[in-house]
Parts: C-alpha cells; structure tokens; sequence
C-alpha cells in the first residue's frame, strides 16, 4: 500500500514561497558548490542578499518540487564580486591579468627585455574588484597568458613614449596640420629670406585641408603682414602655434578646436613662393623646432 504523503522542504526566500525540494541537505550543497563557492576564474566571493529559508512539511504525494527553478532563481539573484589584477602605464590600464603572480612575472619580464623603454614610464600592478566583467573584457582584453599580457602592456609603453616625445608644456601635439611634402625646415638657410626659417614649409596642392594639431582656443584669423591669411591657436602652458599663407581661413577668433578639426584650406597668400602650409610652435612668444613634436 502506498503512502499518502510525504516529507518536503517548502522554500520562500524575502518572505516569498517559491516551492518544493526533496532534501535540504543536497540542495543547499549545489547553492554552496555551484553558487557560493563555483570554481570559476577570478571569482573573489559571491553575495546572496537573502538566503532560503526551508520548512519541513507533509506534501501530498502529487505534489512536485521545483529545485531546478528555484536554483534557477537563487544564481539570477546571486551578485559575483570578481578580483583581477591591472598592469597600468602612466595611469593607463594596459591589461588584466588573473593573478598576482602573472602581474608581477609580465612586469619583470618587460623590464628584462625592454629596459630602456620601461626606465622612461611609471608601471604599476593594481588589485581591482568588480561585478562587470563583461564590461571589462569588452574595453580591455583579460590577458590569456603572459606572452600576451606583455605585447599589450608593449603597446601602451609605446603609445606614452610617443605621447611624450610629442608633448611640450602639457600639449600634445598628435596630429600633423596637413599632409604634404616638406620643402623647408626650421633653422634652414635659404635666399628667399635674410633670417634662418624659423618654422616649417609643407607644400600641398591648393585647398588642401589644414587641421589644428593641438586643442586650443583661436586667438587670430586674418592676414598678418608675410603670413598672408594666418591663423594663430592659442593652447595651455604658453604654447601658440601658426598656420599661415591660406588661401581661405575657416575658424574664427574665439573659436574652441580640438586636435585635427579643419581650421583653413592650403594657399599662397603673403610672402610665399607656392602652395603650401607654413607652421610654427612658439613657446612664450619664441619660435621652437616643430620637428621635435610632428613631422619626425
């Protein structure tokens, strides 16, 4: 003869009832395996705001449990804090790897085998905590090995090198004005003018594009003696830099441009034997090489 009933586990969780498992013990094992303690990388602890509470009852034997369901719902409300380890250059976060001990072997191995680049940036390992990391690895791969944990953390040292190389008081200049040919640097000595060439000539064909090189406020647009149509941007920290002989000026005194937005078109107005850009950075009002930030 069958029995009538038998013995259940009813579940609410935050006061809710939620259904039926057929024994405590086993399923609050798979919360503890699968949720709590899930062998996964990079897990640091998993937060569950509000743990099942279980009341053992007599059920009729049709009644069915759900443990399925409700471990289904218990790992959707499960919040996993995960722990990484950010190799940065600079500031910049360059990669994530998974452990210290990869951290620590990729930074030395960088300094052993790249001495002089490493020498000239600041490097830092960071242990970082968070609940995204999908978002993460969509902004910043999670490198799968040492090997490519360095070529990334190469490739920023390379990027800050260059951005260094072509700062000056705080200006990067990181877009070159206009493409072109150069016909005649700074500091060149030439019979078509009684003084060393204090910036730079790029010839290009007439309308070209001229773009800033740097973010700054436009603080002249208009024609200035052998400039011709010149327009001076004024940038941070003392820094001015000239776009002269346009044949149209575009951006306006007062104006606030970003690096590589178009500010005038390529001419030969003033004192100019043809097409082309004349550039100069002054610091504090003196002339400066441009070729030791652009055009290298």
């Amino acid at each position: 003869m069958s029995l009538k009933y038998k013995i259940v586990y009813k579940v609410t969780i935050s006061g809710e009832e939620v259904g039926y498992v057929s024994n405590k013990y086993k399923f609050e094992k798979l919360i503890d395996e699968q949720i709590i303690n899930k062998n996964e990388v990079n897990v640091a602890y998993v937060n569950i705001s509000e743990f099942p509470k279980y009341q053992i009852i007599l059920a009729n034997n049709s009644e069915k449990t759900n443990e399925e369901e409700i471990f289904k719902k218990i790992n959707e409300e499960a919040v996993t804090t995960y722990k990484l380890y950010e190799i940065a250059v600079e500031g910049n976060v360059a990669v994530y790897v998974n452990s210290i001990e990869e951290a620590e072997e990729t930074v030395a191995k960088l300094k052993e085998e790249n001495t002089a680049k490493m020498d000239k940036v600041s490097i830092s390992v960071n242990e970082i905590y968070t609940q995204d990391i999908n978002n993460i690895e969509k902004s910043i791969q999670i490198a799968s090995n040492i090997e490519t944990a360095e070529v990334e953390v190469l490739d920023i040292v390379n990027k800050q090198e260059k951005i260094k190389s072509s700062t000056l008081n705080g200006v990067y200049f990181g877009v070159k004005p206009v493409s072109g040919t150069i016909t005649s640097r700074y500091g060149a000595n030439e019979s078509i003018r009684d003084h060393t060439h204090k910036g730079m000539d790029i010839a290009a064909p007439y309308g070209t594009t001229i773009v800033a090189a740097a973010d700054g406020k436009v603080t002249y647009s208009g024609t200035m003696g052998g400039y011709g149509n010149l327009i001076i941007i004024t940038h941070e920290n003392g820094i001015q830099t000239y776009y002269g002989h346009c044949s149209k000026l575009i951006a306006k005194v007062g104006e606030e441009v970003k690096a590589g937005e178009e500010i005038a078109k390529v001419g030969s107005t003033g004192f100019s034997t043809g097409n082309h850009l004349h550039f100069e950075i002054r610091k504090n009002g003196s002339q400066i090489n441009p070729q030791k930030y652009l055009y290298k």
